[in-house]
């Protein structure tokens, strides 16, 4: 995946890009908290603002996970909804497969490019 993609809420991406996302966002979140309690309490804004382009790139992966699933990316607004926003967003984008072959999104992420012919004449 290019940098252009991953800054576009434009496209598809399947499961397996999501679960890795989430992982490095754990722990990206959990090396900042071991740093902000090393760091003076001045540089807590500054901590804060390091947060700020992690959580648009995980909404940016969300709305592409919802959109593998033929789904608008507005349903990334479940997470504020209490405890049921998080399961809904669990089970739909870390636990259901995207749809089969191109949706309105685009094409299938796990579909193979067609193999190069064998042979050609030009």
């Amino acid at each position: 995946m290019q940098i252009k993609e991953l800054l576009s809420s434009n496209g598809r991406i399947p499961r397996s890009t999501y679960w890795a996302f989430v992982g490095c966002m754990l722990v990206f979140f959990i090396l900042l908290g071991a740093a902000s309690k090393a760091l003076p309490k001045s540089a807590e804004p500054l901590v804060g603002l390091s947060v700020l382009p992690v959580m648009l790139l995980g909404i940016i992966i969300q709305v592409k996970r919802w959109h593998d699933l033929d789904k608008s990316g507005w349903w990334v607004l479940f997470n504020f909804l209490p405890f049921i926003g998080g399961i809904i967003t669990f089970i739909n984008c870390g636990c259901l497969k995207g749809t089969k072959g191109p949706n309105r999104f685009g094409d299938d992420p796990l579909a193979l490019p067609p193999p190069p012919p064998f042979f050609s004449i030009k």
